[in-house]
């Protein structure tokens, strides 16, 4: 192969020295933070957006609210209403497995339903030498 990779020692060497850094970093960045959230906590108010600007550096928080709506009562209160249109029907993943497990469904049954997501994850160990 002409685009072949090699793996080296001191790639895997550097590779866990860019790990360990980069979680001492984002342990920094999360108490740095935590700070900045406490002096807007204490300075406008707690979930209150706000900004300073200190020489040449501005810092700000923004607040960004996510509404979600909880599955039974909101399926039970649209049912009471009447408004079966806004219900959506979703597959029991666990009842299938289960179903599968009992021959009660077949996964062949199930042919085409499926989307299978993959990811990538590597891991690299300092093995010391004894």
């Amino acid at each position: 192969m002409a685009n072949e990779t090699v793996i080296t020692r001191e790639m895997l060497a550097h590779f866990l020295e860019l790990q360990h850094k980069k979680k001492e970093v984002e342990t920094e960045i999360d108490e740095l933070k935590r700070a900045f959230n406490e002096y807007f906590d204490l300075s406008v108010g707690k979930n209150v957006k706000g900004e300073m600007v200190l020489r040449d550096y501005k810092l700000q928080r923004q607040i960004r609210n996510t509404v979600k709506f909880q599955q039974q009562q909101t399926v039970k209160r649209l049912e009471e209403l009447n408004l079966l249109d806004l219900i959506e029907k979703k597959p029991d993943e666990g009842k299938i497995k289960s179903a599968i497990q009992l021959g009660l469904l077949h996964e062949e049954d199930l042919e085409g339903c499926k989307t299978i997501n993959t990811s990538q994850a590597i891991y690299v160990k300092y093995l010391s030498t004894k």
